[in-house]
């Protein structure tokens, strides 16, 4: 029923702003999210706009210890009507109570943005990065709530636990190092005062073929000058080097495990790549891992959907070192390789389902029995399929089937058996107790319940 009201609705015209405070004084907060889910918000004057995220966030409220699955929705469709601090507040509120650290963090961080004389954003952006082992970026934001904001006591007691913490961090850091060191046949103790939030030095040069660079034991970045000055460059490897760090830490938080061996990004402005890639896959493709390397196209400005791709790109290359670790053996079907990575990047944007236009292709696709069979994608790359973006979609789904059967370990170790030369299907039997076609069953049962 509730499928074909939204149906119904989304074929509809947008819905009046009149409509959102009738439904919001009654009290009606399904309807009211089912009315203004899929509206443009662009397609209403800023008093309507303004309106119907009141209404919304007023739904969000109201619901925030009752169902917070139905609040966070309202609370999203509100601040993209219109951004406001009490909006954004229960969206992170809600997002923390679903689960969704990874949309929590990213609210919080839009209204430390954009809000950052309200306490609250720092605050409890601090509390969230200490939740997550990252003492350096809650030191941060912590350092960022007023003096004379009610939070400030409580932002000081985090920070003094923050700061110890990275102490810790430091100390145990330096002395691996030495060890390391020490096997290397130098006893000298490097410095940890270039450290960033992932507590590792960054070493700063330019290579042979003219490209700057910046390394340490998880990433080795590179990007050509393009006439940047030297305050420009330093802030723009900055800004590189805390997107991989939420790569590394949200990838490590979602899997369990992420990559011991350093891996090369390369980043590349939209010309530079097209001119190493081809106009063709420089149209089709935000990122790509090959050659051992990330490889990033539009890398100019790392808005949003790049960190994205960087999150998508590094669980590739988190899935090329199992297999590296491994004897050479047979390849990890195509499907669970990109549905892995997507779903990983659907973690990252705060969800585990796919967004709501993709969902509603999938759904048709599956009705129709047009959905892409998980066989006859496990060796072809998926950007070669008829529809690209539902056959990546399938693939997550896939995947988030698995994980809901099972612990990401269990998946992990699956991949790991399959790189050592188990076959596929008998890995999938044996960790899972299904085959491949149990899993395509799953998916469409799956969206069929949506």
């Amino acid at each position: 029923m509730r499928a074909l009201l939204l149906a119904t609705l989304l074929a509809a015209a947008p819905p009046p702003a009149e409509q959102a405070r009738k439904l919001a004084s009654r009290r009606a907060w399904e309807e009211l999210y089912l009315a203004y889910a899929a509206a443009e918000p662009d397609g209403y004057p800023p008093d309507d706009r303004r309106s119907i995220a009141t209404s919304l966030q007023k739904g969000c409220e109201a619901l925030a210890s009752s169902d917070q699955v139905m609040a966070y929705s309202l609370g999203e469709r509100a601040v993209l009507f219109e951004e406001t601090a009490p909006g954004l507040r229960c969206v992170a509120r809600t997002a923390l109570a679903t689960q969704q650290r990874g949309a929590a963090e990213a609210a919080l961080r839009q209204g430390l943005e954009h809000f950052p004389k309200h306490g609250y954003f720092a605050l409890e952006l601090g509390r969230l990065l200490l939740e997550e082992k990252d003492p350096q970026g809650a030191i941060t934001a912590l350092e960022q709530v007023p003096p004379r904001s009610p939070e400030s006591a409580r932002a000081l007691a985090l920070l003094k636990k923050a700061r110890l913490q990275a102490s810790e961090e430091r100390e145990a850091l330096s002395q691996a190092q030495r060890i390391e060191r020490r096997f290397e046949g130098d006893p000298r103790a490097p410095s940890a005062s270039n450290s960033t939030t992932s507590g590792l030095g960054y070493s700063s040069g330019v290579s042979a073929d003219g490209m700057r660079t910046r390394a340490n034991r998880r990433f080795v970045v590179k990007y050509f000058n393009n006439q940047r000055d030297f305050g420009q460059r330093a802030e723009y490897e900055g800004n590189v080097v805390a997107a991989l760090d939420e790569a590394y830490f949200h990838t490590r938080k979602v899997l369990g495990e992420a990559r011991e061996s350093p891996v090369d990004v390369v980043l590349y402005t939209r010309a530079e790549f097209r001119t190493h890639h081809g106009a063709n896959l420089a149209r089709a493709v935000a990122g790509l891992y090959s050659d051992g390397a990330i490889r990033i196209n539009d890398a100019a400005e790392l808005d949003l959907g790049t960190k994205a791709t960087l999150v998508h790109e590094y669980v590739h290359a988190v899935l090329d070192d199992l297999r590296q670790a491994s004897p050479p053996g047979q390849r990890v079907p195509v499907w669970l390789n990109e549905g892995l990575a997507t779903y990983v990047e659907w973690r990252y944007l705060g969800s585990e389902d796919p967004p709501l236009i993709l969902a509603n292709r999938l759904r048709g696709a599956a009705r129709a029995g047009h959905l892409p069979r998980l066989s006859a994608m496990a060796g072809q790359a998926l950007i070669s399929q008829r529809d690209p973006a539902v056959a990546y979609a399938t693939s997550a789904i896939a995947v988030r089937e698995l994980l809901r059967q099972g612990s990401p370990s269990r998946l992990l170790t699956l991949i790991r058996d399959v790189a050592q030369g188990t076959p596929f299907e008998e890995a999938l039997r044996q960790h899972y107790g299904r085959s491949t076609k149990d899993l395509e069953e799953a998916v469409i049962a799956a969206l069929s319940r949506r």
